[in-house]
């Protein structure tokens, strides 16, 4: 009968452990992401509603608002996608489909807005 050693055995609760927490890091953060992708959406939804209602009573929606709030979802696209990427999930299509990104959305992902690129003086 061959006894093992307790070294070999604590090295593998140790691995399994650290395994296990870095998944719960990454579920945590995957919802994290979803929760502000939603967020994102329903805002760029709300303000499409609103602007229409503005539209019919001749009320100016503000432009920059809008393209403002498509920055902010296609970045929350970007970082979610990412993160999928990273918990080994690569169908970006389901994404697509659960989330209903509508286009423009989708084109902006991983489109950084020219403040963020500008030096700070």
């Amino acid at each position: 009968m061959a006894l093992r050693s307790p070294q070999n055995q604590t090295g593998k609760i140790r691995e399994n452990v650290l395994e296990y927490e870095i998944a719960q890091e990454q579920a945590a953060a995957l919802g994290r992401l979803g929760r502000a992708l939603e967020a994102a959406l329903t805002s760029l939804a709300a303000y499409d509603e609103a602007a229409a209602v503005a539209e019919n009573a001749l009320e100016r929606p503000r432009k920059d608002t809008r393209t403002a709030l498509l920055e902010a979802a296609g970045y929350a696209l970007w970082c979610f996608i990412i993160q999928r990427e990273a918990c080994g999930l690569r169908d970006q299509a389901t994404v697509v489909r659960q989330y209903r990104v509508p286009a423009e959305v989708r084109n902006r992902m991983g489109v950084f807005p020219a403040r963020c690129l500008r030096p700070k003086p």
